[in-house]
């Protein structure tokens, strides 16, 4: 027998239950879904040639790579089937080790210079009073946009690493003052096995020009004015409030920056090739110039297809590695919160 208390006071309802969500039919989602497909048809006709270009020129090539991979070929004859020999035949080649090798303290030397030079330019732009001069510091560090890459490697080549390069008439001089042989100091930067690499590392000193700056300097606009007052308040001013304000809430752009400088990085070859063609020796060589050269120089077009799908599994997996565990400036103020 139920108890009438029961029945006029029902028990409360749980602090913060909610009814479980009904589930929709499949058939009424899959109508519902092609009623919003319909709907949107115009939208979708808009971006349609963005989406086939984007197909035709970038999701096709590699396809096409990735199944010529497990072919040797050359053109102009038959291919013919090798499964994964051109796989294991990288892994075993000469070059492996030791381009991976470069590859990574190269790609790793650019993400801390990445991080570290523009961001603290930019920083020091930002901190100017001047309107008109920050802005006049904007414009002179986005100059060296124009200069192309390829101009770039060749006056480092001939203007500064050369015999009689800016690098080797600075260490006669030196040699001079110190009383020494004028040739004490010089070097062959590129030519010699244990500097090629650094050599290569330097190219672009100090590191300040481009759009990184501008990158760097909009996130620093874009931190609310109330956060710097905040901070000025709890005593954070200068390099500290550079450090525990500033950095993280630019988190997004160092996010950016480190994702495609390792993008570049992995890819990057066409500066060596310029500078030293990958020597003396292999020891300059690294992953992407190994695979221009078995392309257009060896003919082996379905071994550096190999090559190339595996650079592009180094990049996706890199990838996915800075998005799930370098958190950005939305993050961080999402769990502050």
């Amino acid at each position: 027998m139920i108890e009438t208390s029961t029945l006029q006071n029902p028990p409360p309802a749980r602090t913060g239950y909610k009814p479980a969500p009904q589930r929709v039919p499949r058939r009424n989602r899959s109508a519902s879904l092609w009623q919003n497909l319909r709907a949107a048809s115009g939208l979708y006709l808009l971006i349609a040639p963005t989406f086939i270009l984007l197909a035709v020129f970038s999701v096709v090539p590699f396809v096409w790579a990735f199944a010529k991979s497990f072919y040797e070929f050359e053109i102009g004859s038959p291919p013919h089937f090798v499964g994964v020999g051109n796989y294991t035949e990288y892994f075993r080649d000469v070059t492996f080790a030791e381009s991976f090798g470069n590859m990574l303290l190269l790609t790793t030397w650019a993400v801390l210079v990445v991080i570290v030079v523009p961001l603290t330019v930019a920083k020091l732009i930002f901190s100017l009073s001047s309107e008109r001069a920050s802005y006049i510091y904007r414009v002179l560090f986005l100059i060296p946009i124009v200069v192309p890459a390829v101009a770039t490697q060749l006056i480092w080549q001939g203007l500064i690493y050369s015999d009689i390069g800016v690098v080797n008439e600075a260490a006669r001089t030196v040699a001079r003052l110190a009383g020494m042989h004028p040739e004490s100091f010089t070097h062959g930067w590129l030519n010699d096995p244990r500097t090629v690499l650094w050599a290569i590392a330097f190219v672009g000193f100090p590191f300040c020009g481009g759009i990184n700056i501008l990158i760097y300097y909009a996130g620093l606009t874009s931190i609310p004015e109330s956060v710097h007052e905040a901070a000025i308040l709890d005593g954070a001013t200068g390099f500290k409030k550079f450090i525990l304000v500033d950095i993280p809430l630019v988190m997004s752009q160092i996010k950016l920056l480190v994702m495609l400088t390792i993008i570049g990085g992995v890819q990057a070859f066409e500066g060596i090739l310029i500078l030293t063609r990958g020597g003396p020796g292999f020891r300059s060589m690294v992953p992407g110039l190994w695979m221009y050269f078995n392309a257009f120089s060896f003919q082996r077009f379905g071994y550096a297809c190999a090559i190339g799908v595996v650079l592009f599994i180094v990049i996706m997996t890199l990838t996915i590695i800075n998005l799930k565990y370098f958190r950005s400036a939305e993050d961080i103020t999402a769990t502050a919160r």
